[in-house]
């Protein structure tokens, strides 16, 4: 078609279609289709389609993975410890009976248990030696610590009380070479006094129980003693060091502070376990913030291929859209196609990578196994990594969020090319055809 036949072809007047009727999404098919001479535009749609893809699965894994990490740290953490810790001010904490049935009273508290407990030096078989804390606990109040009951793996500790034993994780028997009935030795830097000074405190106790709750820093280094014999080996004959408090809502526990301190009627000062491990979980609150933030960017990167992806289509099917113009397309209708054919990478890439990212989290441990398997190395040591297994817990909402955004910078990433290709003159583009 010469200038002079294009300047005097009458133009077909423009006539209205449905939003995103069939035609539009005909032919924004056509665009989507590979071929030859659009090998550029269809390699770079292919790279916008996995880089979403990947942007939106790691999100939901490394989130999901977070998430299941500090849960199970909570869960396991609080429940072994108290949610609140009741020490002693001026006086010798020798009421802890009375105080511990006045502190279990306060509406909100599940339990309470007076606690004697110290930093020792351990020692089994061989010349194995570790450090360890020791908690003498009362047998019942062992046995309502559901973390350690509920996975005693050998022994019982049914009996705690008079066993004259002690209870042990199963990092530490390893650790130490320590099998159910052998005797683990305890030397206490603070023991008897001399006239030559005082004297490290050394005993040695049967393994009457061994437990595993999962978390390698408490499997390898928590040593449970009955309350008498920790009184008496610690020199806290006739009273407690600090009552360790749990409630029903660990999350709430600010709000019980001061009535567990009015209950005790006696002078004391407590913590909560959020200000006791304050820099713990702020520091994974940060890690999880800056992950989210750097795996946007992946997500943001794919979107700005999808910009390019599209100018180069519009480029390319500069011919074909005033081909269409002439035949009637309105300047809507030549948007709609272009903001199909990108929004349909962005949108096919967000529902790839939501069931990769599903999929890779309802099976992440089976994953980890293969992955160390292959390589023969321990992926995820339980030794650096507190848990013995990956955790992950999917969050519907952070779900939902994430692909609300994917799906948001994809739209977005389309509107102005999209907005570019409905303006080009017709003419302009048949003039050099």
């Amino acid at each position: 078609m010469n200038l002079a036949a294009a300047d005097a072809a009458p133009m077909v007047k423009a006539t209205a279609t449905k939003p995103f009727s069939r035609f539009e999404w005909m032919i924004a098919g056509r665009y989507l289709r590979a071929r030859k001479k659009d090998a550029g535009v269809s390699v770079i749609a292919g790279f916008s389609f996995v880089g979403i893809l990947l942007g939106v699965a790691a999100l939901i894994i490394v989130m999901s993975v977070m998430n299941g990490f500090r849960a199970e740290l909570l869960t396991r953490i609080l429940g072994v410890n108290g949610h609140v810790v009741m020490r002693q001010i001026d006086q010798p904490l020798t009421d802890f009976a009375a105080v511990t049935d006045r502190l279990v009273a306060v509406p909100g508290v599940v339990n309470a248990m007076p606690v004697v407990q110290g930093q020792v030096l351990v020692s089994g078989n061989g010349n194995a030696r570790s450090f360890a804390l020791v908690k003498g606990v009362r047998g019942a109040d062992l046995a309502k610590l559901k973390p350690i009951s509920d996975n005693v793996i050998l022994g019982t500790i049914g009996e705690f009380d008079t066993s004259g034993g002690v209870a042990i994780g199963s990092r530490m028997s390893q650790t130490l070479g320590l099998r159910l009935g052998d005797s683990i030795t305890l030397i206490a830097p603070d023991g008897d006094t001399t006239p030559l000074g005082t004297v490290p405190r050394v005993k040695a106790y049967p393994v009457t129980a061994i437990f595993e709750i999962g978390l390698s820093d408490f499997d390898a280094s928590f040593v449970y003693m009955p309350f008498p014999e920790a009184q008496l080996f610690f020199n806290e004959e006739g009273r407690a060091q600090s009552i360790e408090v749990f409630v029903d809502d660990p999350d709430g526990v600010a709000a019980l502070q001061g009535p567990i301190e009015q209950a005790a009627q006696r002078p004391n000062y407590t913590t909560t376990w959020q200000q006791d491990n304050q820099s713990f979980f702020s520091a994974l609150q940060v890690e999880r913030n800056v992950m989210f933030i750097i795996l946007t960017l992946i997500i943001l990167v794919a979107a700005l291929n999808i910009i390019s992806g599209l100018f180069m289509l519009v480029k390319d099917k500069g011919r074909d859209i005033a081909i269409l113009r002439t035949m009637g397309a309105t300047r809507g209708s030549v948007m709609r196609v272009f903001f199909i054919t990108g929004a349909s990478i962005g949108v096919a890439g967000t529902l790839a990578g939501l069931v990769l990212g599903v999929v890779f989290c309802l099976n992440i441990e089976n994953i980890r196994q293969f992955f160390s398997w292959i390589s023969g190395q321990v992926v995820f040591d339980p030794q650096f990594y507190f848990l013995s297994r990956l955790p992950a817990e999917i969050d519907v909402s952070e779900v939902v969020l994430v692909i609300g955004m994917a799906l948001g910078l994809s739209f977005l990433a389309t509107i102005f090319p999209s907005w570019k290709a409905s303006k080009l003159d017709p003419v302009e583009a048949l003039r050099y055809e």
